[in-house]
């Protein structure tokens, strides 16, 4: 996200956070744009994951894996390597805290404008169980 965040586990909390409204932000335009397509709403919830997950972590992700697959050699190289990354120790906490914040967000934002927290969606047996015989 390349944000001054704090260093250690409350930074990883603060871009799981932005992660979480991300999430919600891109659920709500990729079923207005599903809506207007006449797709599915499993293609906007999949899409929504797959953006929000880049927007909201793709330079730590990136960088995570960089790090992992680039032989650094020397002491030079991972020196440079490191200096581009804020707080590099805590790396891996801030991506499992994105990805997390992105899926819990678009299945905030699939509950929000799908009116999942609403009660109107009543199943058909608890109607049939109500009704006098």
């Amino acid at each position: 996200m390349n944000l001054p965040l704090h260093l250690g586990f409350l930074g990883a909390l603060e871009a799981g956070l932005i992660a979480f409204l991300v999430g919600i932000l891109s659920y709500g335009l990729w079923r207005w744009l599903m809506l207007r397509a006449g797709a599915s709403i499993g293609h906007a919830i999949g899409w929504a994951c797959v953006t929000a997950a880049v927007v909201a972590g793709g330079i730590d992700a990136w960088n995570l894996f960089y790090l992992g697959m680039m032989k650094l050699e020397s002491p030079l190289y991972a020196r440079l390597a490191l200096q581009g990354i804020h707080d590099a120790e805590s790396l891996g906490a801030r991506v499992i805290c994105e990805v997390a914040g992105v899926l819990a967000g678009v299945a905030v934002g699939w509950q929000l404008f799908s009116g999942g927290f609403r009660e109107k969606n009543v199943s058909k047996q608890d109607e049939s169980r109500d009704k006098p015989d």
